[in-house]
Formats: C-alpha cells, sequence, structure tokens
C-alpha cells in the first residue's frame, strides 16, 4: 500500500472518530502511533494547554519520550514548548549542534541522551488559538521533506479540531472540561500503567500496550479501565500480557 492511500485511510479513520463519542486521549495516543508511521519518524508527543494555560503532556508514542516531554515542561524549555509559545513551527533541529540548541542546552542534553538527534514541532492551533504542540523526533540526524512537514501539520490540524469541536453552543466550555477531563484520565492511566508493571514486572510500555488493547477489545474507554484497576475493582489477572 502506498503512503496516499494510507494517508487517506488515516484521515478517514480520524474524521469517523470525531463523528461519534470518542475517548481523547486514545485519538491522540493512535495519532502518535500514525504519525510514527507515516511520517517515519522514531517517537512522537502531543503537548495541550489546560484550563489555566499551562501546558501539559498528553500523549506519548513511547515511555523515553514521555519522561523527556516531562523533562521539557519542567525545564520550561524545548521547541515544544517554544513552538507553543510562539505560534511558530520548528524543523529540523540538530541536536547535537550547540548552535540550533541555543535557548534550551538542558532539554537537548536530555534528548541526546534519550538517543535523540532530530527534533521538530509544530503548532496545533486554530486561528490565532494555539493549543499546544506537536513534537516529532528522528534518533538519526535527519530533515522532513516539504510533504512531510505538510503532512505533519495536516495531522496536526485534524487533532486540533477534535479538540475543539463543538458538542455544545458554549464551545469554550466544552473545550476547557473535556481538555481537564483529559488530563485527569492522563494520571490515573500513568497510575493504571504503574500498577500493571509492577503487578508483572514489566516496562511501562508494555504494561500501556496491554491496557490499551484490553480496553479495545472490550469496548471500554481507555480512563475507565484505568480508573477500575487504581481503584482495584478490576481483576488484572484477567487481562493478556502479551
Amino acid at each position: 500500500m502506498n503512503r496516499e492511500t494510507r494517508v487517506l485511510e488515516v484521515v478517514v479513520e480520524a474524521v469517523d472518530t470525531m463523528l461519534d463519542d470518542y475517548d481523547l486521549i486514545d485519538f491522540l495516543q493512535r495519532l502518535c502511533e500514525r504519525c510514527v508511521e507515516l511520517l517515519d519518524v522514531s517517537a512522537v508527543g502531543v503537548m495541550l494547554v489546560d484550563h489555566s494555560d499551562t501546558l501539559q503532556l498528553i500523549a506519548a508514542s513511547d515511555e523515553h519520550t514521555r519522561l523527556l516531554e516531562l523533562f521539557a515542561l519542567q525545564h520550561d524549555e524545548g521547541p515544544c514548548v517554544e513552538c507553543h509559545r510562539t505560534g511558530h513551527t520548528w524543523l529540523n533541529v540538530d541536536l547535537n549542534t550547540p548552535a540550533a540548541t541555543v535557548g534550551f542546552p538542558a532539554f537537548a542534553a536530555a534528548a541526546r541522551e534519550a538517543g535523540f538527534a532530530t527534533t521538530h514541532a509544530l503548532p496545533m492551533s486554530l486561528r490565532q488559538q494555539v493549543i499546544g504542540a506537536l513534537n516529532l523526533f528522528h534518533r538519526n540526524t535527519r530533515t522532513l521533506t516539504p510533504a512531510d512537514v505538510r503532512l505533519a501539520q495536516a495531522l496536526a490540524d485534524v487533532a486540533t479540531i477534535a479538540i475543539l469541536q463543538q458538542r455544545t453552543i458554549d464551545r469554550h466550555a466544552v473545550e476547557r472540561q473535556q481538555l481537564e477531563a483529559a488530563l485527569n484520565s492522563r494520571i490515573t492511566i500513568e497510575q493504571a500503567k504503574g500498577v500493571l508493571a509492577e503487578r508483572w514486572q514489566t516496562d511501562p510500555d508494555t504494561a500501556f500496550t496491554a491496557l490499551r488493547r484490553h480496553a479495545r477489545s472490550n469496548r471500554i474507554k481507555l480512563s475507565e479501565l484505568a480508573a477500575q484497576i487504581t481503584s482495584g475493582a478490576f481483576d488484572t489477572e484477567t487481562m493478556d500480557r502479551t
């Protein structure tokens, strides 16, 4: 299957998801996976602002990227942070070049330690409202082609529309409630990952994959399953670990 056909399938998948009630966390997690697949990048992260306009990590393609993004937030530096702050795109940032990483040396060092050599950040915005950033990482020194940049921005735009779509007349109230609920759900999901990883003596990525698989196969929202696990209401022995 060529990339053009696959891109069309991914767009249709996103639109179909948005037409029904959907789990925002799972939607954005799937966005990360699709970006890795279509853009041939090593890892992806999504950051969104909460009700107080504070940038928060909401999805990441793997545990290393999640920790790196949290580092960026804690130190308030990095292309992703600057992208949200200014609304400007950052492309082909060579993490091994001091001149390219002026302003965020701590983030660059942490990214290199995590195994990344190049990063990109694209704004998630609608008109003049910037609600977050889509962050792409390569493990080698690479540049995005113009076609890749257009596709990455299109995927970021689709996600932005999904987040900001109107479900009531008061769009702003819905946006705040949905994002706040998603951020709270993220905390519960991280706790559930920790519970599974500890019980199974495995890594967080494996635990998260099992968590998502069980939620999908049983048509349960990821956040609901995570809440049941953390509260002890769900028997984790019934889950498939592989």
